[in-house]
């Protein structure tokens, strides 16, 4: 899977690709044979809502899903909560490694909406060290949700044997939440629902940026620093999720950051922290390791030159829960995330002449 940076740097959370992807053939073979807990869906031909089969089209061909799936699996993140906010339990779905505010494997606002349906926990898949097939094939699903996620075409081609595989539709890591939802809705035969969904959010979303309109308009980047290496910068950019996440609240892209990733297809880049005075965003969102991490940005001679972090307009972001539901938003994690995240813009904003 391509690398995926939610936490410190991008190459955090590295995903190794597995070799022996052979063993597939016997595992798609014996799928027939398998069992495991169902998941629970409310689809069937006519409570879905829509017609099959269905035709997907991703960055590596199209996808056909025959008839309405009963036993979902979901890759990557935010998969699993536009699924279960559907009301398709995934019978497995990724385990969270990151952002985990307990040790269950499960985000908080996955968790919430998993007891709201009384649902049981899916079986939890680590997908740290490679995406692991032979987990997913055990657990039978009828259809692989992966909308938001960095496949390659290898793991496609190899998730596809188990069961149709959606992927993303344009750039590794940069679906937006709106296309995940939709994307993965449509899947599942609940494009309607799912567009209902999408403008409830919306509106919960507007209902908060409401109270706070110093924030419309002002520019903003997403960037991390590795405290064990001032010399470099790394920075987001507008394709990916998190930096459209800020655009939803008001925000536009700094103009250094648009040209810096002009014709970049990646969703992150580095620049030398020599040049730092040029990253002319009125706020930045910086999340670090820890506190202290800021305190060594602002006493660096090159670093500390940044605009805003001159004048104080910064969301330091130290929580990995909190980093995770604003670096990968779904339907379940906006409505969490939005009463901490939008106050800190607002204060930043306030500080911006």
């Amino acid at each position: 899977m391509i690398t995926r940076a939610h936490s410190a740097s991008p190459a955090r959370f590295r995903r190794g690709r597995l070799a022996a992807v052979a063993v597939l053939a016997a595992t798609a073979l014996a799928l027939t044979g398998c069992s495991s807990t169902a998941g629970t869906s409310t689809n069937d031909a006519e409570s879905a809502g829509g017609a099959f089969p269905v035709s997907l089209k991703n960055t590596f061909g199209t996808t056909v899903i025959q008839s309405a799936p009963k036993r979902v699996s979901t890759i990557s993140w935010t998969n699993q909560d536009a699924a279960i906010a559907l009301g398709d339990i995934p019978v497995s779905m990724s385990k969270a490694t990151y952002g985990d505010d307990n040790g269950d494997g499960v985000l908080p606002w996955t968790a919430a909406a998993l007891k709201k349906a009384d649902a049981k926990t899916p079986q939890l898949n680590d997908e740290t060290d490679g995406i692991p097939y032979e987990k997913i094939a055990d657990s039978t699903p009828d259809v692989i949700l992966g909308a938001y996620s960095g496949l390659t075409k290898q793991e496609y081609s190899t998730l596809s044997k188990i069961a149709p595989t959606v992927s993303y539709p344009k750039a590794a890591w940069g679906t937006p939440w709106r296309v995940t939802t939709l994307t993965d809705g449509e899947a599942l035969g609940k494009k309607a629902q799912a567009q209902k969904l999408i403008a409830d959010t919306e509106k919960t979303i507007s209902t908060e940026i409401a109270k706070y309109p110093q924030i419309k308009g002002k520019t903003v980047m997403y960037i991390w620093v590795d405290p064990k290496d001032l010399s470099t910068i790394t920075y987001y950019t507008p394709s990916d999720a998190r930096v459209k996440f800020l655009g939803d609240l008001g925000l536009k892209n700094a103009p250094s950051i648009e040209k810096l990733a002009a014709g970049s297809s990646q969703f992150f880049g580095t620049i030398s922290s020599e040049k730092a005075d040029t990253l002319d965003a009125d706020i930045a969102v910086l999340y670090v390791d820890d506190a202290g991490s800021y305190d060594l940005i602002k006493k660096d001679p090159l670093l500390s030159q940044i605009p805003a972090v001159k004048r104080g307009s910064v969301v330091v972001l130290d929580d990995t829960t909190e980093i995770m539901a604003s670096s990968a938003p779904s339907v379940l994690s906006i409505p969490w995330v939005l009463p901490t995240y939008v106050p800190q813009l607002a204060k930043a904003a306030d500080k911006v002449g």
